[in-house]
């Protein structure tokens, strides 16, 4: 168990800033779960650029890294591309 005041407001702060992260990262991937799930191309383009935005949000908050965000973009823009 920590000694110092500091360290016990930076496991709280730390504890807080999990959980947060972990409620973006879990909603990233429900929607890309249902953007892959789609079958109808109008529907997945038009819920594409709102998964790209939260994709890239999330990126620059480091929540994901950058690398993640391209490689599911791309994934994503190449399923839509396959659609008919």
């Amino acid at each position: 168990m920590a000694n110092h005041k500091s360290s016990l407001k930076r496991i709280r702060q730390d504890k807080v800033k999990a959980l947060h992260n972990k409620y973006y990262a879990k909603t990233m991937r429900n929607a890309v779960r249902k953007l892959r799930a789609m079958t109808e191309k109008e529907e997945a383009v038009k819920l594409y650029p709102a998964v790209q935005k939260m994709l890239d949000k999330l990126a620059k908050t480091n929540i994901i890294h950058q690398n993640k965000a391209a490689n599911l973009k791309s994934s994503l823009c190449a399923h839509i591309a396959k659609l008919a």
